[in-house]
């Protein structure tokens, strides 16, 4: 290594620990990072890619580095810019999994035989979907939950099972019926001209395993593959990463088994835990020095996870301060906890200075933020709930993109329906109905009946008229897409404009601040951003390709479709940040309180009887814990409502997993909201789990928010609690407490399957 070279490997290595040093100068061959929390593995993966550049000598366009989150991915390529030149920061393909896919079949569209235009539906547009195939096929989505099927749909793609090969393969009557959804599901889509998040996947798959040309290209292209999260990857992605790395055999996964929390969404945790044995040889070094927690909250974390067996070991530790002890609180309701974590919050943000922004409060599911938040509402403290998009989650947002993706994909009919009557345009809801019976009927597309609206018969005059003049401003907005001359601003600026869009945000009187059209007038800079940037990017691979209007407006909408819940958080709002344990991942604040923290709820009641589950579970736990930096509150409720009712809980078997030398508990009696003794002589109890067992006797069909629909086969009472044995359609025989099982008698039922 040349002087020069030693300077600049030395500036990149200064401020690392051994270990780090040591992954981020590994140079060629497989390499397994396994990054504890707090461990500092973006600061690795970042290093290790300025490392390569800069003095492996690797060319910057052949190094691939994916994460799972945009935000995560726009954090790492802003790092990876202060190391190299900016130039050569662009030059890297930084980005998630589903990004990386939606580009490849842009460019290689022709191949698989797919329209280049092709829109992206995001969960709100498969979910639409979802129910009219539900419509269509006369199946009652009260019995099937579209959320469920669609988890089952996207489950199966994620295993590379497509709708023939599902309904091949089903027998029992849920699979049954989830596959003629599949099938038709599928069928809208393809009608559409459309993919969802799986297809991305699923598609890049077939891309790779049928021209071998194209990925001997991209093999040669990508010669260095760096994964992030790499415990996340499910079954798709993992073929994705093992085909590009084939050849140069360069792939470095970081990650963590302890914090792989998306098994219920196809994550495969043994795509990191088998890693040596997909790759022999493979370097393997371990992170484990903490610089994000204090030693008792890591400490608490540590001894918890370290009751999970699918793991790798490693020894964490912290050179921080010891800190404070973790507080268990046990609270009488869930009023009474929020009551306490909220003055928690307001005493750390008084007494010790710590802002509201690094604060947040996590929960197991969604239901639990609203007590937490009418309370925090109440006392004054500024809050934001981390749930959705918030920008392009606005209705007029929304819209404005339905249009844009209309005009680039003419058959998308659950973009063209959206916007058909919106501004109204004298079309009802009626004459919409009649236009799906007609296509649907005579297996014509909603676009040729929009330019046609004579061929529906049952439409009046005054309806057709409408129809054919939105069908005239489609019409011109696609021959304008041709055009040489106009930008992407300009464009949709037109379409804004002409739609009446515009008109009709600057007209609404229930606006007066006019926000709604300051919200259109953000996607148009957001567009003028956009094509800036992504002229630049792909000048720099090939300084004579302009890129067309078209090819600009397909660009942006793809990375539109691809924004992520976890990209709305912001922690600089100055607002304590409520969310999901899930969405938690990556984050880190000063002061975390954990709500909820009882059986049935963290772990969740479905984890019960399987230990895969409930492992998933404890890293669920071990995520939100490792979020704390300086204090962290872990509460459980006495008594919480379900579904109107005060139910007596069990605290959580995961704080009994705790040291109690690291923990501070507080008693029911020395927090009590009302000053006095909290007393329980199970008498109440008692009588309520022998109510629960006349309520369900043997032979009830009862349904479950989880499991669906079931029968009750044998109901025992024991003491506070009643046991009882039910078989569900779909999930088995499972031994439930009705005190916190969620059941709901079924005293009518057609359709049940048993």
């Amino acid at each position: 290594m040349s002087g020069a070279d030693s300077l600049l490997a030395s500036e990149l290595l200064c401020d690392l620990n051994d270990p780090q040093a040591e992954a981020v100068t590994h140079a060629n061959g497989p390499l397994l990072v396994l990054a504890g929390p707090g461990s500092g593995k973006t600061r690795v993966i970042t290093r290790r890619v300025g490392h390569l550049i800069r003095v492996v000598g690797a060319a910057p366009w052949n190094v691939l580095a994916i994460t799972f989150t945009n935000k995560a991915a726009g954090e790492m390529k802003s790092r990876i810019a202060n190391l190299i030149s900016e130039r050569q920061a662009r030059a890297i393909t930084v980005s998630t999994f589903h990004s990386l896919c939606a580009r490849l079949l842009r460019i290689y569209a022709d191949r698989l035989g797919l329209p280049v235009g092709y829109s992206i539906y995001d969960t709100a547009d498969q979910q639409r979907v979802i129910k009219r195939s539900l419509e269509e096929l006369e199946i009652n989505a009260k019995n099937f939950p579209p959320a469920g099927v669609l988890a089952s749909i996207s489950n199966a793609k994620n295993e590379l099972i497509d709708a023939k090969a599902y309904t091949t393969n089903v027998s029992d009557f849920y699979g049954r019926t989830v596959a003629r959804v599949y099938t038709k599901y599928t069928e809208i889509l393809e009608r559409n001209r459309a993919m969802d998040f799986d297809d991305l996947l699923l598609n890049t798959v077939q891309l790779l395993r049928q021209h071998p040309a194209v990925l001997s290209e991209l093999q040669d292209r990508y010669r260095y593959v760096l994964i992030d999260e790499y415990q996340d990857t499910n079954h798709a992605q993992f073929l994705i990463a093992s085909a590009l790395a084939a050849r140069h055999k360069n792939l470095c996964a970081t990650g963590d088994p302890d914090q792989s929390i998306y098994g219920w969404r196809g994550a495969n945790i043994g795509n990191i835990l088998e890693f040596e044995s997909h790759y022999p040889g493979a370097k393997v070094v371990r992170l484990e020095q903490n610089y994000r927690s204090t030693q008792r909250i890591l400490g608490v974390a540590d001894a918890m996870i370290q009751n999970n067996r699918a793991r790798k070991h490693k020894t964490l530790w912290t050179d921080n301060l010891e800190g404070e002890p973790v507080r268990v609180l046990t609270c009488r309701d869930e009023q009474h906890e929020s009551r306490c974590i909220s003055k928690s919050l307001q005493r750390l943000h008084d007494d010790k200075q710590i802002p509201w922004g690094s604060m947040a409060v996590f929960y197991r599911i969604n239901s639990l933020s609203r007590v937490i938040e009418d309370e925090l509402r109440g006392a004054g403290v500024p809050h934001q709930i981390a749930r959705g998009t918030a920008f392009y989650d606005r209705k007029e947002i929304k819209d404005a993109v339905a249009y844009l993706r209309a005009i680039v994909n003419p058959v998308d009919e659950v973009n063209l329906l959206r916007i058909i009557n919106t501004p109204t345009r004298g079309i009802s809801e009626r004459s919409v109905k009649a236009i799906q019976a007609h296509s649907l009927a005579h297996q014509t597309a909603v676009d040729e009946l929009i330019r046609n609206p004579l061929l529906v018969s049952s439409l009046n005059n005054r309806a057709q008229n409408s129809i054919a003049r939105f069908g005239k401003s489609l019409d011109q907005w696609q021959r304008r897409l041709e055009e040489s001359g106009l930008t992407l601003r300009g464009f949709i600026e037109s379409v804004l404009r002409e739609s009446s869009l515009e008109e009709m945000c600057r007209n609404d009187k229930s606006d007066p601040d006019q926000e709604r059209l300051a919200n259109l007038g953000e996607l148009v800079s957001s567009a003028q951003q956009f094509e800036q940037e992504y002229v630049f990017e792909i000048q720099l691979g090939d300084e004579d390709h302009t890129p067309s209007l078209n090819e600009l407006l397909l660009a942006m909408l793809e990375r539109i479709s691809l924004v992520s819940d976890v990209d709305a958080v912001d922690p600089d709002q100055g607002a304590v940040t409520l969310m999901t344990l899930h969405a938690a991942k990556g984050l880190e604040f000063d002061a975390v309180a954990i709500i909820g923290v009882e059986d049935g709820l963290l772990p969740h009641q479905r984890a019960r009887e399987d230990e895969h589950e409930l492992e998933e579970e404890r890293r669920l736990c071990f995520v939100g814990i490792t979020r704390a930096m300086r204090y962290l509150i872990l509460s459980h409720a006495r008594y919480r409502l379900v579904f109107g009712q005060s139910m007596p809980t069990i605290p959580s078997r995961f704080l009994k997993e705790l040291p109690e030398n690291l923990i501070e508990f507080n008693k029911p009696d020395s927090i009590d909201a009302h000053g006095g003794e909290v007393r329980n002589d199970g008498r109440g109890e008692r009588a309520l789990a022998g109510k629960l067992a006349g309520e369900f006797p043997p032979g009830s069909i009862v349904r479950h928010p989880d499991f669906g629909l079931g029968r009750v086969l044998h109901v025992a009472p024991m003491g506070a609690h009643t046991r009882a044995r039910i078989t569900f359609n779909t999930a088995g025989t499972k031994t439930l407490i009705l005190q916190y099982a969620r059941l709901a008698k079924v005293e009518e039922f057609t359709e049940d399957g048993f």
